[in-house]
């Protein structure tokens, strides 16, 4: 039976483009599964069609360099993404699906996480399995990417991914049960070389497998 993902990726620093061509590299190595890409505008509307899953790569922040910053998620929004995955849905927050959400107790609670600050500088990221994980059983890879410093609640999720670089250490990838659903949140990568890395579509394409029911 063919698996329906709905994603939804693009914010003003983060490329739409080269979001839907890593995801699409990423959906040649599924078979059954379709997707189909939308806005975030409608979201609850897009989730009450009940999707397998879905993908996420979309920060908050509306306006990021203006003076007062505008953002999009609520609570009505957060809490009808909690009870799309509580009821079996499938939910991938990919590197900016992380981003200024520390606010939205309701989708963080959910996530077991959130971006927290990355360093100005693009440096050489390294990313390292963990070792037992099944989702990441390949060597180590490494690219020019936006290291992503993050909190996680690691006592309550299973972390698969870590990542290193001149600026330090941090978590690059977890995933657990939510209710009947699961989530799966994944650091990796900002810039079109990183999106488009071979180990990025990989490890995109086992978590949305992972992700779904």
């Amino acid at each position: 039976m063919t698996k329906r993902i709905i994603a939804m990726v693009g914010d003003f620093y983060h490329k739409e483009e080269w979001a839907v061509a890593s995801l699409n590299k990423a959906l040649e190595e599924l078979q059954g599964v379709t997707i189909e890409y939308t806005s975030a505008e409608n979201i609850i509307e897009h989730l009450q069609s009940k999707p397998d899953a879905v993908v996420f790569f979309k920060e908050n922040r509306l306006n990021p360099q203006d003076e007062k910053i505008q953002t999009w998620m609520d609570d009505e929004v957060a809490s009808a993404i909690s009870q799309y995955v509580q009821e079996g849905g499938g939910w991938i927050a990919w590197h900016s699906g992380l981003a200024s959400y520390e606010n939205i107790e309701i989708y963080t609670s959910m996530l077991k996480g959130y971006f927290e600050f990355h360093p100005d500088k693009h440096q050489i990221v390294t990313y390292k399995a963990v070792e037992g994980m099944s989702l990441t059983n390949y060597s180590d890879f490494e690219f020019l990417d936006e290291h992503y410093f993050v909190v996680c609640d690691e006592e309550n999720t299973n972390v698969f991914l870590t990542s290193e670089s001149v600026d330090g250490s941090s978590i690059a990838g977890w995933t657990h049960e939510y209710g009947k659903g699961r989530v799966v949140c994944l650091t990796p990568a900002h810039l079109e070389e990183g999106l488009l890395h071979p180990m990025t579509t990989t490890l995109l394409a086992k978590s949305i497998e992972l992700s779904l029911p």
